[in-house]
């Protein structure tokens, strides 16, 4: 099992990948749909981000949103055609950062005993962190694919690290 330390360089590692799926592309690029019904790159971003907000906001601690107007944009609970305009791509970057920042001190106050029931939230910690992890590989396989295939632009080098796995086609940790 690996510990919290270890999973959270995993998941700068999955960050890091999504970040050279998109910094290279243009405004345009990031809010381009492959097809009407599909949500732009841009969105994948916000929605990854979001996700991890609202996983460490419901499962260790009730957080303000460092950007609570994006929520409702980002959630893929809201219908495609409800979710509003596509915020800059700089201010999904500033989003993803905070949302990033928050995961780190959240889990190491978990991992250095700083919250109640510092035995019980590593588990949950854990666990939270293997599916941060992987859901930010699964959005990075849809980025892929539209890059290199829609978009024609090179993929760059998949992450390396004993800890990943491919499954069905994904990169995940498994545990």
């Amino acid at each position: 099992m690996f510990d919290l330390d270890e999973l959270l360089d995993e998941y700068d590692r999955a960050r890091a990948y999504t970040d050279t799926l998109w910094r290279d592309l243009s405004e345009d690029e990031v809010r381009w749909r492959p097809r009407p019904a599909f949500s732009p790159i841009g969105w994948h971003l916000g929605h990854q981000a979001a996700v991890a907000h609202f996983m460490v906001r419901n499962l260790t601690a009730a957080e303000p949103s460092p950007d609570a107007d994006l929520e409702p944009i980002m959630d893929s609970a809201n219908p495609e055609e409800d979710r509003g305009a596509l915020p800059s791509s700089e201010r999904i970057a500033g989003y993803r950062t905070a949302v990033a920042a928050r995961v780190h001190a959240r889990l190491r106050d978990i991992d250095q005993g700083r919250v109640h029931a510092p035995a019980q939230l590593r588990i949950v910690g854990r666990h939270l962190l293997v599916a941060l992890i992987n859901h930010e590989y699964q959005h990075d396989q849809w980025i892929s694919e539209v890059r290199a295939g829609e978009l024609g632009r090179p993929l760059p080098s998949a992450p390396v690290s004993d800890r990943l796995s491919e499954i069905d086609g994904y990169t995940v940790v498994a545990i």
